[in-house]
C-alpha cells in the first residue's frame, strides 16, 4: 500500500509502520509497512483474522507493546503532527488516557479484581485532571450514568466479579472516556458479549462518539460490526494492509482475494428438520438446578437462584439441539447437569436409562460416551502436555488394555479426522492457532468414540472463517458417526447453520422452543425476536441497558 502524505487535516497518521519482536536471537516481523489515516470524528476499522497484525498496529499508537523486546524497524506515527515513536515515556503518559484511550477486548482481565469500580474509574481523572476525591467521585458517577449503568451509586463499591460481562464492558468504556479523548481505540470491544448486549454497546459507542466528537479506531474480525460502525476500512493479512476504502465499497465490491474470503466467511448451510424416528439419546423431564442463597450466622437458606427451572428436552441420534440465550440464562448449567457434573433434580435419561442418581464412580464408564468441548481451547488444554498426551489421556483412563503404540495410532486417526497433521502431535498447545486448538479439543472428545457431545460455545473465540470451518467439521463428524450434539451458544448465526431444534432460555426457563427453521423464520416471543434482531440486523434490542 502507498504511504499517505503527511497532512495537518487528520488526527492520526501511521506511515510505513513496521513492528518486530525479538526472542533470544530470533526476530519475527509482525507488521510490515502498514499505513493508514484517522480523521477527526471518524471511525476507521482494522479488520483481519487472528495474527494479521491489527492489534499490534493499534497498540503501537499508544506505545503499549512489550519494549524493548518489541521494536519499530520502520515507520512513523503522527498524532497532531508529533511523531509518537520519538516521544519519551513521560511525554507519552501525558497522551495516554487523556488524548488517546483504549478499550481492551476482555474486561474481566483488564479490570483490577482487588479494587472497587469507584477506585478504578476515579483514578483516571485524578491522575490526568488532578481532581480531588469528591470531584472525582462526582465525575465517576456521571460517567457510569452516561454509559448506562443503573443506580451507579450502588455500583461504586462493587468489584468486577460482582458485575455482568456487559456491565464490566460499560465500566471499561467509562474509564476510556473519562478524560474525553480525541481518539478511542476499541480492540474487539464486543467479542465476549451476548448479541443483544453487543448491540447495546455498539449503539452506546456511536452515541458517545457523536456527543464528544472523537475519532475511533475499531479493531475486530466481525465484519458485521465493521459494516455498521466504520466510515473506512483497512483489511490486514500477515502484517500488511491488502485493501482499503470506504466501508460500503469494501463490502459490496471487494477487490482483494483475501477480502472476498472474509466477506464470504460466515457459517453456511442449514441442517435438516428433526427426524422423530431416530432413537432418543438424552432426555430430561422437568429438570431443575437451584442454588441456595444462605444468610445469617447459621447460614440458613432464605431463597434459591433458579439457574434451570423445569426444563424438558429430547435429543435424538444424529441431531443437534441448540440452547441459546444471554449470559446467566442457564445454558451451560443445563449441559453440566445432563453430564452429571453438577447436582440437579428431575429425571435425566441416557439411552433410556436414568442417570440422575449416579455417583462419580457409576458415571465413569459412561464418560466415554458422553463428552464435552469447551469454549476456550487454550484454557481447556493443559500447556504442560503435548497434543498426543492430551488426546490419549481419556484412552488411558477408559481402556487400560491399549498399548502405547495402539494409543498413538488412535491419536493419529483422531487428528487426521479433525483435519490436523498427525506429525504435529508432539507439539504443545501454544504452538497452534485458536482454530487448530479447537480441533485438538474436538479430537480429544472424538478419540473415545462418543455418542453424545456437549459443545459449550465452541466457536465464540474464533475468527469468522475459522468458525465456518469448525461448523463444517462438526457437521461432517455428526453425519459420519451419527453423533448427538447439545450445542450451547449465543451466536445465532452458528446455531442456524448447525442445529435442528432450538431451545431459547431466559433466567433458567424456556421462553420458546421448536424446529430451528420455525424459530428463525417465525419467532413467537418478543425475547426471541430481540435476540434475532440483534444477531442478524445489529439493531439495538429494546430492553433496558441495565439488564446487561
Amino acid at each position: 500500500m502507498t504511504t499517505p502524505p503527511l497532512s495537518t487535516d487528520v488526527l492520526v497518521q501511521v506511515r510505513n509502520l513496521g513492528v518486530a519482536f525479538k526472542a533470544g536471537q530470533a526476530v519475527s516481523t509482525a507488521v510490515k509497512g502498514v499505513s493508514f489515516n484517522i480523521g477527526r470524528g471518524e471511525t476507521v476499522a482494522l479488520v483481519g483474522e487472528s495474527g494479521s497484525g491489527k492489534t499490534v498496529s493499534a497498540l503501537s499508537i499508544m506505545k503499549l507493546l512489550n519494549y524493548p523486546a518489541a521494536s519499530h524497524p520502520t515507520g512513523e506515527i503522527y498524532f497532531e503532527g508529533r511523531n509518537l515513536l520519538n516521544l519519551s515515556e513521560d511525554e507519552m503518559r501525558e497522551i495516554r488516557g487523556r488524548r488517546i484511550s483504549i478499550i481492551f477486548q476482555e474486561p474481566m482481565t483488564s479490570l483490577n479484581p482487588l479494587h472497587t469500580i469507584e477506585r478504578q474509574v476515579s483514578e483516571i481523572v485524578q491522575v490526568h485532571r488532578g481532581l480531588g476525591p469528591e470531584a472525582a467521585r462526582a465525575r465517576t458517577l456521571d460517567l457510569l450514568h452516561k454509559v448506562g449503568i443503573r443506580d451507579p451509586e450502588k455500583r461504586l463499591t462493587a468489584y468486577p466479579h460482582q458485575m455482568s460481562g456487559g456491565q464490566r464492558q460499560r465500566v471499561m468504556i467509562a474509564m476510556a472516556l473519562a478524560n474525553e479523548p480525541d481518539l478511542l481505540i476499541a480492540d474487539e470491544p464486543t467479542t465476549a458479549l451476548d448479541v443483544t448486549i453487543q448491540a447495546q454497546i455498539l449503539e452506546l459507542l456511536k452515541k458517545l462518539q457523536a456527543e464528544m466528537g472523537m475519532a475511533m479506531l475499531l479493531i475486530t474480525h466481525d465484519l458485521g460490526i465493521v459494516r455498521r460502525m466504520a466510515n473506512r476500512v483497512y483489511v490486514m493479512k500477515s502484517g500488511e494492509v491488502v485493501e482499503e476504502g470506504a466501508a460500503e465499497q469494501v463490502f459490496t465490491r471487494p477487490q482483494h482475494a483475501y477480502t472476498k474470503h472474509l466477506v464470504a466467511a460466515e457459517p453456511k448451510g442449514k441442517p435438516g428438520l428433526p427426524d422423530d424416528s431416530q432413537p432418543i439419546v438424552v432426555e430430561t423431564q422437568d429438570l431443575k438446578v437451584w442454588f441456595p442463597i444462605r444468610k445469617g450466622l447459621l447460614r440458613k437458606t432464605v431463597d434459591h437462584v433458579k439457574a434451570v427451572d423445569g426444563l424438558s428436552l429430547k435429543l435424538r441420534a444424529g441431531q443437534t439441539v441448540g440452547v441459546v440465550g444471554e449470559s446467566g440464562s442457564g445454558k451451560t448449567t443445563l449441559g453440566l447437569a445432563i453430564l452429571r457434573l453438577i447436582s440437579s433434580n428431575g429425571p435425566i435419561l441416557y439411552l433410556g436409562n436414568r442417570i440422575d442418581a449416579h455417583d462419580s464412580a457409576t458415571m465413569r464408564p459412561l464418560r466415554r460416551e458422553m463428552q464435552i468441548v469447551f469454549q476456550d481451547p487454550f484454557g481447556s488444554l493443559s500447556p504442560r502436555l503435548s497434543v498426543s498426551q492430551i488426546i490419549e489421556e481419556g484412552l488411558i483412563i477408559q481402556d487400560r488394555s491399549l498399548t502405547q503404540d495402539q494409543r498413538r495410532a488412535r491419536v493419529t486417526a483422531a487428528l487426521t479426522e479433525v483435519g490436523l497433521d498427525p506429525a504435529t502431535q508432539d507439539r504443545y498447545p501454544h504452538e497452534f492457532s485458536g482454530g487448530q486448538r479447537q480441533r485438538i479439543a474436538i479430537a480429544r472428545a472424538m478419540v473415545l468414540e462418543p455418542k453424545f457431545i456437549m459443545l459449550d460455545e465452541p466457536t465464540s473465540a474464533l475468527d469468522m472463517s475459522v468458525q465456518a470451518q469448525i461448523v463444517d467439521l462438526l457437521r461432517g463428524l455428526q453425519v459420519k458417526r451419527g453423533l448427538s450434539y447439545l450445542f450451547i451458544s449465543h451466536d445465532l448465526k452458528v446455531v442456524r447453520a448447525l442445529c435442528n431444534y432450538v431451545i431459547v432460555l431466559r433466567n433458567g426457563r424456556v421462553v420458546e422452543e421448536g424446529p430451528a427453521a420455525r424459530i428463525f423464520d417465525d419467532p413467537q416471543s418478543d425475547y426471541t425476536k430481540a435476540l434475532l434482531a440483534a444477531a442478524f440486523d445489529l439493531k439495538v434490542a429494546h430492553r433496558s441497558a441495565t439488564s446487561s
